[in-house]
């Protein structure tokens, strides 16, 4: 085993064994919330890259099958972590918006986006209330590339 292993394995059982364990819990429950958020975000991508038409949206279809791309790695992040926190990793899949045409599809993206930017912040805060410094620079990470999400959005709706 590593140094960095060993290190990482010291922090989870200490935080494990001074976390209250409901507090722990419900932490776990809200990013299980967000592990199937971020399931139904790739799944959304993936379609809204296949459906959106337009050549005013051309160059949005390939940072849409990227968005997906990144979402799956936020899903496997945030897996991981449930794991690593003693938690069970959810399998569920949340609510999945389309619509008929690209303008209306690139604004519920975006509203997604909205949404995981906010969850974010409460989530990065509950680590630090927490003392889980791990999961909060977890958690940044994803909130920087949501974040980076809705500005090409932003700009693919001309906003």
């Amino acid at each position: 085993m590593t140094i960095k292993k060993i290190a990482s394995e010291i922090v989870r059982k200490s935080l494990l064994e001074n976390t209250d364990n409901q507090v722990l819990a419900n932490f776990i429950n809200e990013l299980n919330i967000d592990l199937e958020k971020e399931y139904s975000a790739a799944i959304q991508y993936i379609q809204h890259a296949a459906m959106v038409k337009g050549a005013q949206y051309t160059d949005v279809i390939g940072e849409l099958s990227k968005h997906a791309d990144e979402e799956i790695a936020h899903a496997k992040v945030l897996s991981d972590r449930i794991s690593y926190l003693g938690g069970v990793p959810s399998f569920g899949v949340d609510v999945i918006k389309t619509a008929s045409d690209s303008a209306t599809m690139l604004a519920q993206d975006k509203e997604g986006e909205e949404e995981a930017i906010e969850r974010y912040k409460v989530r990065i805060k509950q680590a630090e209330e927490l003392g889980d410094y791990g999961t909060k620079a977890l958690l940044m990470d994803i909130l920087k590339d949501e974040e980076e999400h809705k500005n090409d959005l932003m700009v693919a709706l001309g906003e």
